[in-house]
Order: C-alpha cells, then sequence, then structure tokens
C-alpha cells in the first residue's frame, strides 16, 4: 500500500512540474480594458501629488465616503460608503413567490461601494501627475450573504468625480 502511495505521488508530482505553454495573446490588453482604463484615468498639470490628494480626499467625503486608507507617500486613497440595496422589483418579487408557497427568498438588503485612488508623476521634467480612481461595489442580502461583487463600469460617476476633482484642485492652486 505503501509503494502504492509513493508512486501516485511521485506521479502527481511529475504532472504537476510539467510547464504549458502561455496563449500568445494572453498579456495583451484588449481595446476593452484600454477603454476602461482611460476612463478612470485623467492627468493633471501640477508635480504637487500632495495637493491632489488633499483634493481628491475632499471629494470623496464630499460625495459621501469615508476614508479607509490614505498614504500620501505611495500617492492611494481608498474610501468606502455603505448604501441601502434593496430593490423594490426584487422584493414584490420574493413577496410572490412566498405567496404561492416558496418560502422565504432573500433579497439584496445593503452595500458598500468603495473608491481607490492611486496617483503617480508623469515624466520626471513633465510636470504632470496622473490620477485613476476606480468603483466597485459588494452587494449582501438579507441571510448575510454576498450576492454581487463588481467593478462600476458608469462613465457618467467616473465624468462626475473628474469635474469634482478639476475644480477641487483649481480651488486648491488658488488656496480658496
Amino acid at each position: 500500500m505503501k509503494k502504492l502511495l509513493s508512486l501516485f505521488l511521485i506521479g502527481v508530482f511529475f504532472v504537476s512540474g510539467c510547464q504549458s505553454t502561455l496563449p500568445k495573446d494572453a498579456l495583451v490588453m484588449s481595446n476593452e480594458s484600454l477603454a476602461t482604463r482611460q476612463q478612470q484615468t485623467r492627468k493633471y498639470e501640477t508635480k504637487n501629488e500632495g495637493e491632489i490628494l488633499s483634493a481628491v480626499a475632499a471629494v470623496l467625503q464630499d460625495m459621501g465616503f469615508n476614508l479607509n486608507e490614505s498614504e500620501s507617500k505611495l500617492g492611494v486613497i481608498s474610501a468606502s460608503k455603505k448604501r441601502s440595496a434593496v430593490d423594490a422589483g426584487q422584493q414584490a418579487m420574493a413577496v410572490f413567490i412566498a405567496l404561492f408557497g416558496g418560502g422565504a427568498t432573500p433579497t439584496d438588503k445593503d452595500q458598500t461601494i468603495r473608491a481607490s485612488v492611486v496617483t503617480r508623476p508623469l515624466g520626471e521634467n513633465a510636470g504632470y501627475t496622473a490620477v485613476r480612481v476606480t468603483f466597485q461595489r459588494m452587494v449582501w442580502n438579507t441571510h448575510g450573504q454576498v450576492t454581487k461583487a463588481e467593478c462600476i463600469d458608469d462613465e457618467e460617476i467616473y465624468q462626475g468625480f473628474f469635474d469634482k476633482l478639476s475644480k477641487s484642485i483649481f480651488l486648491e492652486a488658488q488656496e480658496i
């Protein structure tokens, strides 16, 4: 029995060591990925990352986010906010199912929306700083289970964030 187990383990070891080839286009970004990155990124004519991070923090707080983490040396800010995820259509369907003997159906209850912002200088002498923001959300149902974990790709949200950030950076620069 020990010999059989030893042979099996040696076989598994050799099979797991086999190298598989990486597809040719595995590391090439798709056009969709590039478009998403462009939607999430803007550049600003300043070398002062601290000023930009201060403006980012102000904008996120104005949008109802609570700052979770901030590391100015790395150019990173993360923030989140909790909101209700109750959907009237989903509630109506749960009532309909319960009326016809389907029992209690869990429905979406709460959601957390998270924003992550990263800044980085563009070139040593260029005088520009890039700002990239991403928004994600997680939804929990009435049984405490995660029902959705997704990136938010709504162009209006990103455009609204960057419009507010541009105004905030201008006000910071004017010391208003």
